[in-house]
C-alpha cells in the first residue's frame, strides 16, 4: 500500500504546524521545558489523533537520551503513533516539507524523523536533534499489543513455519508467540527485550550467528515505510534492493513496522555447559573447531520439514557457542560469567585468574529435541572430548529453552534494583579478522586492558563463519583474507558511575587506534562516526551502493539523523 498524497490546502497546514514546531527550537535549547505549542494546531490537527504530537516537556525529555546515556539530544517532537498509518503521515510530511524547502533553496533546516525502540543504541543513534521527530515504537507496541505477532504453522506454508510480527515487537513476545505453537526463531541477541526493527536494522548476533547468521539471515519478507512516505512490502523476490538495503541498514531507507521471521521446531530443553582456558591459541582454536564441525548449511537450516533427530545424539545439536574474557583487577572475580560455577569454585577461579591475569571462558549450549537424558550426557562428553581447557573447569546444567534464551534478564532486574540500570555504557563492539585475533589478545587484552585497568562489564570474543552473512545486505564485515572463512566479534561490554565513563573512552579510543596503527582491518559493529568521510572508510566497497540506495529510498537525507552518516 502507497501513503496517500495530501492534498495542496493540507499541505500548507502541514507547513504552518512544521513551521510552529521549528520556531520553538530555541526554547527547547535553553530551557528546561519547550514552550508550548498552540493546542489546537497539535491536537486538533485532521491528520494524527487527538495528542500523538507530543512537544512537552515529558515526552521530549524521555526521547533525548539512551541506553548509553552518554548523547543527550532533544528533538522537536515526539509522534505516539497508535497504528502504521500515523508513521507514514509523518513521513509523508517531513518529505513534503523538506522538498518544499529543496525546490525553492531554502536555507530552512531539515525536519528529520527517527524511529526509537527500547532506544538500546549507546551514541543516540536513535535520537532526533532539535530540527528533529522522534517516533516513539513503543507507543504503536501498546496500541497493536497482543496483535503484532501472527504464528503461522503449516505443512503447506513456504518456506516453512515463520512469524509476521510489528517492527515494534521486542523479541521476547515473538518467543513467547512462537513457543505455543512448538516453534521459535532460529537466531537471537542476547538480550531479547529489543525490537525487532531494531536489531534488524544492525544485524543482530549472539551465540547462535554461526549456525544461522544474524537475525538478517532469517527474515523472508518486510514492510517498510521509505524515505519518500511509501508504505512497501519487500522481499528477496519483490523490491529486493529495498529489503537488502534495510537489513543491517541503520534506519537509513527506511522504518520497519513488519518482518516475517523464519521459524523451526523449538528444542525441549537445553544442556548449558562453560569451561575455561589459560591459553588463548587453545581457546581460539577450539572455537573455530566446534563452529566448523556443528555448522549446518544454510539449505539445511531453511529446510523447516527436516526431523529433528538428524544428530548421531538423538535429537541434539550444537546451537550456540560464546566465548568471554575474564582480567584480574586485583579481587574476586565479579564477572556473570564466574557466577555460573559452584560457588565452591570461586577460590579457585580467583586463583587462576591471579596466575594468568588473563584468562578465557568458553559457552557452549547443545538443545535437545528428546527427553533421553543419557543421549544427552554421551553427546556432551563427545562434544567436550579432544577440548583444550583446562582440566577440572568445566561445569553444566540443564535448563528450559526459555530460561537459557533470557538468561540476561535476571541480571537485569538486579541492576535495576541497585540503580545500576540507567548509568553510561560506552560500550565497543569489533568484528576482528580471524587472521588477527591473536594479535587483538597480546596488543588488547594482554596489554591495553590490563594496563588501564578500568574494564567492567563482560568482555566477548567468538567466531562466526563468513558464510552465513549475506552480502547483499548493508551489513558491514571484514574483508576477507584468502581463505579466511571466519571472523570473530569482540564486544566491550562497560558500564560505569556517571563520572566515570571518561576513562573507559580513553580505553575504547587506544583500542581503536590500536587496530588501525596495526591494519588489522577491524570493522566496528554499532558503530558511530562523526563525520562521512569515516562512514566511508566503514563502508569500504559497499559505500557506493550504500549512497545510491540513500538517493533511491531516502533522498532527502531525513531518516535516522543520529547515526550521523548524511547529516
Amino acid at each position: 500500500m502507497a501513503a496517500e498524497s495530501f492534498t495542496m490546502p493540507t499541505y500548507f497546514i502541514v507547513l504552518l504546524f512544521i513551521t510552529r514546531l521549528i520556531s520553538t527550537l530555541q526554547g527547547i535549547k535553553t530551557s528546561k521545558s519547550p514552550p508550548a505549542v498552540d493546542p489546537p494546531l497539535l491536537d486538533n490537527h485532521r491528520h494524527f489523533p487527538v495528542g500523538a504530537l507530543r512537544t512537552d516537556a515529558t515526552a521530549v525529555s524521555a526521547a533525548a537520551t539512551d541506553y548509553g546515556h552518554i548523547i543527550h539530544r532533544r528533538p522537536a517532537a515526539v509522534l505516539h503513533p497508535s497504528s502504521v498509518d500515523d508513521i507514514v503521515k509523518l513521513v509523508n510530511l517531513a518529505y513534503d516539507y523538506n522538498a518544499h524547502n529543496h525546490n525553492n533553496n531554502s536555507t530552512s533546516a531539515s525536519l528529520t524523523v527517527a524511529a526509537r525502540g527500547r532506544s538500546h543504541s549507546v551514541r543516540g543513534q536513535a535520537m532526533a536533534a532539535a530540527n528533529g521527530v522522534v517516533v516513539d515504537m513503543m507507543r504503536l507496541r501498546s496500541a497493536r499489543f497482543n496483535k503484532n505477532v501472527n504464528v503461522v504453522v503449516s505443512s503447506s506454508s513456504k518456506p516453512g513455519p515463520y512469524a509476521d510480527v510489528g517492527g515494534e515487537a521486542l523479541w521476547i513476545n515473538v518467543l513467547e508467540a512462537a513457543l505455543r505453537h512448538g516453534v521459535a526463531p532460529v537466531s537471537w541477541t542476547d538480550y531479547l527485550y529489543l525490537t525487532v526493527g531494531g536489531t534488524l536494522s544492525n544485524a543482530g548476533i549472539s551465540g547462535q550467528t554461526f549456525r544461522h547468521g544474524p537475525q538478517i539471515s532469517n527474515v523472508h519478507e518486510m514492510d517498510v515505510v521509505t524515505g519518500t512516505g511509501k508504505l512497501v512490502t519487500c522481499s528477496p523476490s519483490t523490491n529486493a534492493n529495498l529489503f537488502y538495503a534495510v537489513l543491517g541498514g541503520l534506519g537509513q531507507f527506511g522504518i520497519i513496522t513488519r518482518a516475517r521471521i523464519a521459524l523451526r521446531s523449538a528444542p525441549k530443553k537445553v544442556r548449558w555447559v562453560r569451561m575455561l582456558y589459560s591459553d588463548f591459541s587453545a581457546f581460539t582454536s577450539d572455537q573455530e573447531r566446534l563452529i566448523t564441525v556443528h555448522a549446518s548449511s544454510r539449505k539445511q537450516e531453511h529446510d523447516t520439514s527436516e526431523v529433528r533427530n538428524h544428530n548421531d545424539g538423538g535429537g541434539l545439536e550444537l546451537d550456540y557457542l560464546e566465548g568471554s574474557v575474564m582480567v584480574d583487577r586485583g579481587g574476586p572475580p565479579s564477572h556473570w560469567r564466574s557466577s555460573f560455577f559452584p560457588t565452591s569454585d570461586a577460590h579457585r577461579i580467583v586463583s587462576l585468574v591471579a596466575q594468568h591475569r588473563v584468562i578465557y571462558c568458553l559457552e557452549l549450549a547443545i538443545n535437545s529435541y528428546t527427553t533421553n537424558h543419557h543421549h544427552l550426557d554421551m553427546e556432551l562428553e563427545r562434544l567436550l572430548h579432544g577440548l583444550s581447557y583446562v582440566p577440572g573447569f568445566a561445569h553444566s546444567k540443564d535448563v528450559s529453552y526459555v530460561d537459557f534464551l533470557d538468561r540476561v534478564r535476571g541480571g537485569e532486574l538486579e541492576l535495576q534494583s541497585r540503580g545500576l540500570w540507567e548509568v553510561p555504557h560506552p560500550w565497543l563492539n569489533l568484528f576482528v579478522p580471524k587472521s588477527r585475533i591473536a594479535e587483538f589478545d597480546s596488543g588488547v587484552f594482554k596489554d591495553i586492558v590490563l594496563r588501564r585497568n578500568v574494564t567492567t562489564g563482560p568482555v566477548l570474543v567468538y567466531p562466526m563463519n563468513r558464510n552465513k552473512w549475506d552480502e547483499r545486505t548493508s551489513a558491514v564485515i571484514p574483508a576477507a583474507a584468502e581463505e579466511e572463512d571466519v571472523f570473530y566479534t569482540v564486544g566491550f561490554l562497560h558500564s560505569s558511575g556517571q563520572e566515570g565513563w571518561e576513562e573507559v573512552e580513553e580505553q575504547n579510543r587506544e583500542i581503536v587506534e590500536f587496530c588501525e596503527r596495526s591494519g588489522m582491518g577491524v570493522k566496528q559493529y554499532l558503530a558511530h562516526y562523526a563525520t562521512t568521510e569515516e562512514w566511508a572508510r566503514h563502508f569500504g566497497p559497499k559505500w557506493t551502493r550504500f549512497r545510491h540506495r540513500k538517493s533511491e529510498f531516502d533522498p532527502m537525507k531525513m531518516l535516522s539523523p543520529g547515526q550521523r552518516i548524511f547529516n
